[in-house]
């Protein structure tokens, strides 16, 4: 297993419905519709057993997530991270409940893996850097505790976002470097 948070954090860009881990995150509405952006992919990659679940699931509140079957897809399980109302904004506080929301439902399941995608960021128009700042924070913090999780990925649709998510990565890990001598 890495040891190292440095290890155990992955940044990547690619196709998050083509990832073969544990489980996939879904950049959610509330009503758990699965619409456009990574939702869409999601559905028409997973095929219609995810909707149906997230159907049988019905509307949870924002900040919050569920999981469903992941499908056709690789991934065991999708967790639906609702950050944000249907056709509504992505805010902080709904990116912070949402994300932790996430890794604990993979750490209660006992999932060793979980890719990420820039959540809020297409339709709900909240801003790269600031999500790379707040869930590379959480998700360190996470790896930091008691938790099943060996790997949490993060997959960037297009070369701009792996880049703002590396750069954010590099201030995180200098700061939690500072701290820790501190």
């Amino acid at each position: 297993m890495a040891k190292r948070l440095s290890d155990r954090i992955v940044i990547q860009q690619g196709d998050l419905t083509e990832m073969d881990v544990d489980a996939i995150v879904n950049a959610a509405n509330n009503e758990l519709i699965l619409g456009a952006g990574v939702a869409g992919a999601i559905r028409r990659q997973g095929g219609p057993a995810i909707q149906r679940e997230c159907d049988a699931i019905g509307s949870i509140p924002v900040g919050y997530a569920a999981i469903t079957s992941g499908g056709s897809l690789k991934a065991r399980f999708v967790i639906h991270a609702a950050s944000m109302e249907a056709g509504g904004p992505t805010t902080a506080q709904s990116l912070r409940g949402s994300t932790l929301h996430s890794l604990r439902l993979a750490a209660e399941r006992k999932l060793k893996t979980i890719a990420f995608p820039a959540i809020g960021t297409g339709i709900a128009g909240f801003p790269m850097d600031e999500c790379a700042e707040i869930v590379l924070r959480l998700a360190a913090a996470h790896l930091q505790g008691e938790t099943s999780l060996q790997k949490i990925y993060f997959v960037l649709f297009d070369e701009a976002a792996r880049k703002i998510f590396e750069k954010e990565w590099t201030k995180v890990q200098g700061e939690l470097a500072a701290s820790a001598k501190a």
